[in-house]
């Protein structure tokens, strides 16, 4: 198979791609591959629902690359393109609505003291995904992706005030899920420094 040499820029990667040039679509993929399973992995709790749905979200981007006018940066498209394939997966096996009922509140944080924990970008990762499948999306759409409120209640079929109240309750257990690493990490460091 023909290998591009250099990095292609955007116009040319997505002519090339146009024409069929196998290359040119494994250089595309090779480009945000790697970002984009970050991103469904932040929607999809398991890794290998997470690499179906990249593998769906790229078919999907080849199909429609016809589709691309250039108007915006090619990450930003092949990224909503992943969202919607994301929802799309969540939608499909879990409720992306929460009623009041569904999830306690009476253990979530207020008034929590700022986390000065170092946490992993795994540890991020893995309370997000923790998250009920509505509380997570409504978080990744607004909170990570910059979606307005009433964009999130119009890609999810919610209301505006849902969107908001699930995005409070998401950064509530959030707060509270990293307190409680905070605190066992403190916990953690005083045992070690006074046992040895």
């Amino acid at each position: 198979m023909k290998t591009l040499a250099l990095p292609l820029p955007d116009t040319e990667l997505v002519a090339a791609c146009r024409r069929g040039s196998a290359a040119a679509q494994e250089q595309l993929y090779r480009r945000f591959a790697p970002k984009m399973l970050a991103l469904c992995l932040r929607y999809v709790r398991h890794k290998f629902d997470a690499e179906d749905t990249l593998v769906r979200g790229f078919e999907k981007v080849f199909r429609s690359l016809g589709q691309f006018e250039g108007k915006g940066s090619l990450e930003g498209w092949v990224r909503r393109i992943m969202v919607h394939e994301a929802l799309g997966f969540l939608r499909s096996r879990e409720s992306l609505t929460l009623s009041i009922e569904d999830c306690s509140t009476d253990h979530l944080a207020t008034d929590l003291p700022g986390a000065d924990v170092e946490l992993q970008a795994a540890d991020l990762l893995r309370l997000v995904q923790e998250l009920p499948a509505g509380y997570r999306a409504v978080f990744n759409l607004y909170a990570l992706e910059g979606y307005s409120h009433l964009e999130v209640a119009d890609l999810l079929g919610i209301t505006e005030g849902t969107s908001k109240s699930q995005l409070s309750k998401a950064r509530s257990i959030l707060q509270r899920q990293v307190a409680a690493l905070q605190s066992s990490f403190s916990t953690s460091c005083y045992l070690t420094t006074h046992v040895a």
